[in-house]
């Protein structure tokens, strides 16, 4: 049973991960944000499901579409802001961007625009677990595009052999950027493949917060009791294009108004009135200071400086000294 205070703050964390981007999106409208950028609207259940069972020692390595991950592990609003604007104060100094956002703080390992790239990561990071015999779990974000990349069964194949504590999470949406699952890949579920690597594979409804907690507390709880990883594949559905620039007109009208049916934050917040968690005076308020603080973080991230010239090349090499204290 979940405590109402968790649910609170798992409603609280969707909003903010929404409104977030909502903000971003309108950054990116005023040519204020460098590069491209890829949205995680619609998918907040995911990353506030898993990441709700996770300490702040665990670890979550992330993807190109990663800024909902970084909230819900725990990341503040204004460095990730101000990372997105390329600016100095940002958690990679403005010099990784959007795609590229760290925190080890907070178990962040980083997110990658590499498409798999952060399966091998995990698989690391679970090793590394294991041979410090702590029980600490991984937790690796990918698209269902991932699951066709060798990294995806050279990880899944080691993590099963080693039995490493790690949950890997593919939030499928449909569409690896514009060509739909379907055309190229046989299985209905990625989730199947899990059967070849003789672990769990659990699919999970990825616009239900709760459901996906519930997938994700059972298998941190085998991960922590060392009985290796799971694989978990959230069905969700992205409500923007794969990037700032794609209209996504390739998806039919009729699955847009389905999904958009099955709205998670919609969802979660008709639950919680339905279990007298929330008032309607009570969301209205939780509604009004996320925004605030979607604010704050923004005019922090546009107050900063943008990294000089001359430190283009500060931390890409370790100096001596630092390395000596390795």
């Amino acid at each position: 049973m979940i405590q109402n205070s968790k649910l609170l703050e798992m409603y609280r964390q969707m909003l903010t991960i929404r409104f977030f981007e909502e903000q971003v999106f309108e950054l990116y409208g005023e040519n204020l944000v460098p590069g491209t950028i890829h949205l995680y609207a619609g998918e907040e259940a995911v990353a506030v499901g898993v990441c709700a069972n996770l300490r702040r020692d665990d670890y979550i390595t992330s993807t190109h579409r990663g800024h909902g991950h970084c909230i819900a592990k725990g990341a503040r609003l204004d460095k990730t802001m101000a990372e997105i604007l390329g600016r100095k104060t940002g958690y990679c100094k403005g010099k990784g961007g959007s795609m590229h956002i760290a925190d080890f703080s907070i178990g962040m390992l980083g997110a990658t625009a590499v498409v798999g790239a952060g399966i091998p990561i995990a698989t690391g990071a679970g090793l590394s677990v294991k041979l410090r015999s702590t029980d600490q779990v991984v937790v690796c974000f990918f698209g269902e595009g991932a699951s066709n990349q060798g990294t995806f069964h050279e990880g899944l194949n080691l993590a099963a052999v080693w039995r490493l504590p790690v949950v890997f999470v593919c939030e499928n949406n449909l569409y690896a950027m514009g060509t739909r699952q379907s055309r190229v890949m046989l299985v209905d579920n990625v989730a199947d493949r899990a059967a070849c690597y003789r672990i769990p594979g659990v699919v999970v409804d990825g616009n239900d917060v709760l459901a996906a907690y519930e997938a994700t507390h059972e298998a941190v709880a085998r991960a922590r009791r060392g009985e290796g990883p799971t694989l978990l594949e959230c069905k969700t559905y992205r409500l923007k294009g794969h990037s700032r620039f794609d209209p996504a007109t390739y998806r039919p009208k009729k699955e847009v108004e389905e999904w958009l049916g099955k709205e998670s934050i919609a969802r979660f917040q008709t639950k919680l009135l339905e279990m007298s968690v929330l008032t309607e005076a009570e969301i209205q308020e939780i509604v009004q200071d996320v925004r605030h603080e979607v604010e704050s973080a923004t005019k922090f991230a546009l107050d900063s400086p943008f990294p000089e010239s001359y430190e283009a090349l500060d931390d890409v090499y370790a100096s001596e000294e630092s390395a000596a204290q390795k």
